[in-house]
């Protein structure tokens, strides 16, 4: 039997606020989350690029001093999510045993690895921290909020590149359907503004380089598009069975209606162009719901500005959905946020929930020339959603050729 699957609890530190409120009031209201970078080694090491969505809240500012020195950003990024979004549900009072965390991340620790690395040339193995290895593993953030939640059914992560704060939440699905867990908190986070992947990125020609104009750099399906602008941040759901929910009385957001995972097998940055991958997770997602195609009201796109990025998954949208495609609204919120990588998945599920929620559905920052390549109708000013029955989808894709996308159905 299918067990219906619910929101309860939303958390985020972005690059547009310090909380899911402030977020999406700054969302709402078109703001950028992009920045100048002042940090020295922008200079010191001749970035070409030397503007990113920093978090809009330090977590120095949030946590107490002994956390920020245990732990890499992206883990106190997840921290800081997890726990709004365990508060935001009321912090269930249950057994722990039922509790599980799938929680994600594209890169893990650079931080923490590079700078240990630099310890060890400069001052000798004796100086190198003994919290280095726990701090850089990819699976500190999940670590992380299952010992903040005290969850003991199982912490798992996932590390599929752009989509993998999605993934996740597609594993949290499948995990509470079957019945590891009554309760899973789900999300990503990454902290990757350091200037080892600003220059790797920008040398595979990834990012956009407008240093002159940061806010405007993000510029999905604009036909000046020159590429993604790093960001950083976490972002948690709380998700539980319906029937777990309604016992202890949770407020419910959303129904999360399921979520696929494909690989196109094609390329280890590019995207399959004609987006058949994509494509195929779109349409797994819909059938998994028990939805049709015109079912869908709105699309929370991956969007992340790049040339053949955008291309693909209009290619795979257009593909899947048809005459359709002109009845749904696209948002493509990377162009507020930045690309948060591992957490752009999570966040933007948040988006997805939210929009449903209130029934309006956030605007697209930067879109002055629309490429008439690109004929989706692109929410450029926030615009409600309408009475009835709304669903949407929220997708994701990461280097690799993995793909990710996650449905969700107004409750």
């Amino acid at each position: 039997m299918t067990k219906k699957i619910v929101v309860t609890g939303l958390g985020t530190t972005s690059p547009l606020g310090g909380s899911v409120g402030d977020t999406w009031k700054a969302l709402l209201a078109k703001e950028s989350g992009v920045r100048p970078l002042e940090q020295e080694w922008v200079e010191k090491y001749e970035l070409p690029v030397s503007f990113a969505g920093q978090a809009r809240v330090p977590a120095a500012d949030v946590l107490e001093r002994v956390e920020t020195k245990r732990l890499d950003p992206s883990s106190q990024f997840a921290l800081i999510a997890g726990r709004e979004a365990w508060a935001d549900a009321g912090a269930p009072d249950i057994d722990p045993e039922r509790i599980g965390v799938d929680f994600a991340t594209g890169i893990g620790g650079v931080w923490t690895l590079l700078d240990a690395w630099d310890t060890l040339r400069e001052k000798g193995p004796r100086r190198v921290l003994p919290m280095t290895v726990p701090m850089l593993m990819p699976n500190g953030p999940s670590a992380a909020v299952s010992m903040e939640i005290g969850a003991r059914a199982y912490s798992r992560t996932v590390v599929s590149a752009c989509a993998s704060g999605t993934e996740s939440i597609v594993n949290a699905y499948e995990h509470l359907q079957a019945g590891y867990a009554d309760i899973v908190v789900a999300g990503g986070s990454e902290a990757a503004i350091h200037p080892l992947p600003i220059a790797a990125f920008a040398a595979m020609q990834a990012l956009s380089k407008r240093n002159d104009s940061p806010e405007t750099a993000s510029r999905p399906y604009d036909l000046s598009r020159d590429g993604f602008v790093l960001g950083e941040g976490g972002a948690a759901l709380v998700l539980e069975t319906e029937e777990h929910a309604l016992a202890r009385g949770a407020r419910i957001y959303a129904e999360l209606t399921g979520g696929a995972v494909t690989s196109d097998a094609y390329h280890i940055t590019a995207p399959d162009p004609a987006g058949s991958g994509a494509g195929r997770a779109m349409r797994a997602a819909i059938e998994q719901a028990g939805a049709s195609i015109s079912d869908v009201t709105h699309i929370n796109a991956h969007a992340t500005s790049t040339p053949v990025g955008d291309i693909a998954e209009f290619n795979a949208i257009k593909a899947i959905f048809g005459e359709h495609t002109a009845n749904i609204a696209i948002s493509a919120t990377k162009a507020s946020t930045g690309h948060l990588l591992g957490g752009t998945g999570a966040l933007e599920a948040i988006f997805t929930v939210l929009a449903l929620h209130e029934r309006l559905a956030p605007p697209t920052r930067n879109l002055t020339e629309q490429d008439p390549a690109i004929e989706l109708d692109v929410v450029t000013e926030p615009r409600a959603l309408g009475d009835g029955p709304l669903f949407a989808l929220s997708n994701s894709f990461g280097f690799g050729g993995h793909n990710a996308v996650v449905a969700f159905r107004s409750y």
